[in-house]
């Protein structure tokens, strides 16, 4: 596996991508670099990197979930790969969050807590344990079985990195954020706001915050699990989310700098990123009518830009666009800033909702927890909880700062019955998913994916939700259900490891993973 065969580039991750220190931390002593490095000067750069992992990622599952597509087969090359459920052969695209966790993130979240620790720095341990759990989550959500308890072994004489289950997984998600609520309610040692706040980007030292997205995750943890009679547990769901976050203001968010390429936020106009995709036919037709009953979303200008003649258009997976002289500028579908598709911004762009340069990029919302507990309540057959719950989501996403929908325009949108059920026994399934996917739109790729497979694509759940006519070849007719290990760590050095899970076949990406089955 890569922690070991490129283990001294492992160690300089921290210089190469922001320049904090120099993570010479299992070498030899040098005079003019650190042998141990203090968290605070670590959590800055783990934090970030994770939440570029997740937009980098985001250029392809982004495609499977149909938030935006492939402008055509050609821009980029093989555009229509990752729009058609497949994946890029002999290529590290799709494993960036793979990569962040085990190099970025891995040994220098693992020196974090080794020096809050000694230090009785408790409050930089208790983040330290949640940041890992969230990697382990978001990993195992995305490629099911992953390396977990061999992930860091330092042994010189091993070449294999056997994989574990994706139930191990997730049982070590619950232990790590259960440690880390416990260590962020000590008070004792040196335990300080103001000292956690240099190094933490998130919330900037606000340790009930932190211990609020932990019992969040907890939440998103037991809720994936909802087609295992045996282990969900709808009341346990709910309460996690009560214990979370309370209001919009405990939105975990990540701010970008925003001045260059080397800090702005990787969908924002400056890093040109995003120009070959355009917004999907799926989230319009969630948006302008056509699926809620001919009410439009007043969320529509906000969220997606209209085409040169002030007509809102989507692409279809695997269709893209027509270039073709006959098809006017002014009718084509816009790129996600509101320019040209397929052509890079000019100087000067700005960029719309999330797709700025300073972002801000949601990491985890109030209004995706209560979609989360009206989910759970509906399956229990707690429908009036669900309706409250779903209502309350709706005007979480509505009331964002980075919504700004007018208080006529969310009261007209709220009271309407076809969006808000006024008897809660009408209140249906789809209703919650899909206002979920909406308030998800452009940054919860993860959880949209997630919730996809856990109801297997089905358009009567995910209404008017069409997987591609046709897949590659290799799907054997099968939509996609994990990304696969990234390429240049396990498919040239941990081969043998792959084999036992069927990772070498070439359909290993339509292969259901643990926490979508029964």
């Amino acid at each position: 596996m890569t922690i070991k065969k490129l283990s001294a580039l492992l160690l300089t991750a921290l210089s190469v991508s922001l320049s904090s220190c120099d993570d010479y931390l299992d070498i030899n002593q040098n005079p003019n670099n650190p042998d141990q490095v203090e968290a605070a000067l670590l959590l800055a750069p783990i934090q970030n990197q994770y939440v570029l992992g997740i937009q980098f990622d985001a250029r392809f599952i982004g495609q499977y979930v149909q938030n935006w597509q492939a402008t055509s087969s050609t821009v980029p090359a093989n555009g229509f790969t990752w729009d058609l459920h497949s994946y890029a052969v002999n290529s590290d695209a799709g494993g960036e969050i793979w990569r962040n966790v085990y190099w970025r993130g891995g040994r220098n979240t693992i020196n974090l807590m080794a020096d809050a620790q000694a230090n009785e720095r408790w409050d930089y341990l208790g983040v330290g344990q949640v940041m890992q759990a969230w990697g382990w989550q978001m990993l195992t959500d995305i490629h099911g079985e992953i390396i977990l308890k061999e992930a860091f072994d330092q042994d010189p004489n091993k070449n294999t990195f056997n994989y574990d289950t994706q139930e191990e997984v997730y049982a070590e998600v619950v232990r790590l954020l259960q440690e880390g609520v416990k260590n962020l309610s000590r008070s004792d040692g040196r335990v300080s706001t103001a000292s956690l706040g240099r190094g933490d980007r998130i919330y900037s030292g606000d340790r009930l915050k932190w211990k609020k997205f932990a019992y969040g995750l907890l939440a998103i943890n037991a809720h994936h699990l909802s087609n295992k009679k045996s282990l969900y547990k709808p009341d346990q769901v709910i309460a996690y989310v009560d214990s979370a976050f309370a209001s919009n203001a405990d939105d975990a968010m990540f701010t970008f700098n925003g001045l260059s390429t080397a800090d702005g936020s990787f969908f924002g106009p400056l890093r040109q990123n995003l120009h070959v995709y355009g917004q999907s036919a799926f989230i319009l037709r969630l948006l302008d009518g056509t699926v809620f009953g001919g009410v439009k979303d007043p969320r529509q200008p906000v969220l997606l830009s209209a085409s040169g003649d002030n007509t809102y258009r989507g692409l279809i997976p695997g269709v893209g666009q027509s270039t073709a002289a006959s098809v006017p500028v002014a009718s084509r579908v816009n790129n996600l800033w509101g320019g040209q598709l397929a052509v890079l911004p000019p100087a000067g762009t700005t960029g719309k909702y999330f797709f700025t340069d300073k972002g801000p990029f949601p990491l985890m919302t109030y209004a995706q927890l209560q979609f989360i507990k009206a989910e759970a309540a509906f399956i229990k057959g707690d429908k009036a909880t669900a309706l409250a719950a779903y209502r309350k989501g709706i005007e979480a996403h509505l009331s964002a700062s980075y919504v700004s929908v007018s208080a006529a325009d969310r009261a007209a949108y709220l009271n309407n019955p076809l969006i808000v059920p006024p008897v809660a026994s009408d209140l249906t399934l789809n209703q919650i998913m899909l206002q979920k996917y909406i308030a998800q739109w452009g940054w919860g790729f993860l959880e949209q994916w997630a919730d996809l497979r856990r109801y297997n694509y089905s358009p009567d759940v995910f209404t008017s939700f069409q997987l591609p006519t046709a897949y590659p070849a290799a799907n054997n007719g099968k939509p996609v259900q994990r990304l696969r290990p990234r390429y240049n760590s396990e498919y040239v050095w941990n081969q043998e490891a792959l084999r036992p899970l069927g990772g070498l076949e070439l359909d290993y990406h339509t292969k259901p993973v643990w926490f979508t089955q029964p």
